[in-house]
């Protein structure tokens, strides 16, 4: 009997320890799991709700342009999510559809090309500065398939498109297709020859209607108000670097080249 009561009591100790010392622990760390658990369902829901504008604003956001002190510095404008915004306008023609297979093909030639050469070194060419100065050095920069070539015109896509945006942002009635050449005109048509003008025309046709493209852009939900603000946004974001891209490649006098 003794024997049994002094088990009981042992037990009965071992068991108070570990209510008092063990279960604790037990009881935050499950609460913190449980709190993880909370914390990655909501921003798996809120990642769900954003729209392909919204996810690129956070990213260019991001972006800081490192202007240089004295002449032992350059300048520092980060290559990948400029690279992020021109896939985001591969998404939207992959959902207008086949008609834009042409244009979808050129802009993921040159994204690809800079995206290459950034791999083989991304420390130092994920800085578009150091991408233009070695293709300068080498004396390939002017050639059609540099990677120099690919920023230009890709700085000139992004350029088109956030005008693109901003139009249909103040011109919501007004035809796709009038905002697009209207758009066409004071971006890309400066710098196209005969041939890219002729195939820009056939293109022309092509263009969806307000709603498609809407919904193409993930945006056919908001409200015009959420649209605006998100389209001013990305503008107020994207246009002061796109600026900055343009004076470089004017100092590097690749501003003037044309397509055929």
């Amino acid at each position: 009997m003794f024997c049994t009561l002094q088990f009981c009591t042992t037990n009965t100790i071992s068991i108070y320890i570990y209510i008092c010392v063990y279960a604790p622990d037990v009881l935050i760390k499950e609460r913190r799991k449980r709190t993880g658990r909370e914390m990655k369902r909501k921003r798996y829901e809120m990642e769900k709700k954003k729209t392909e504008l919204q996810t690129t604003i956070e990213e260019l956001s991001l972006i800081t342009i490192t202007k240089p002190v004295d002449d032992t510095e350059i300048t520092h404008i980060p290559l990948r999510p400029l690279l992020s915004f021109c896939n985001l306008i591969i998404q939207v023609l992959d959902k207008i559809g086949p008609t834009m297979a042409v244009l979808r093909q050129d802009i993921d030639q040159n994204i690809q090309r800079l995206e290459k050469l950034c791999e083989t070194d991304p420390c130092v060419y994920s800085n578009l500065v150091e991408i233009l100065k070695k293709e300068r050095n080498e004396g390939t920069y002017k050639m059609v398939a540099s990677c120099s070539r690919a920023l230009l015109w890709l700085t000139r896509t992004m350029d088109f498109s956030v005008g693109l945006l901003r139009l249909l942002s103040k011109e919501m009635s007004s035809k796709m297709e009038e905002l697009v050449e209207e758009c066409y005109i004071a971006t890309l048509k400066p710098h196209h020859g005969w041939i890219a003008a002729a195939a820009f025309k056939v293109c022309l046709k092509l263009v969806p209607d307000n709603n498609t493209f809407m919904d193409a852009i993930g945006a056919k939900d908001q409200s015009y108000e959420t649209l605006r603000e998100d389209i001013d946004t990305l503008s107020s974001l994207l246009t002061p670097i796109l600026k900055e891209i343009s004076i470089l490649l004017e100092q590097f006098g690749l501003n003037r080249l044309k397509s055929m």
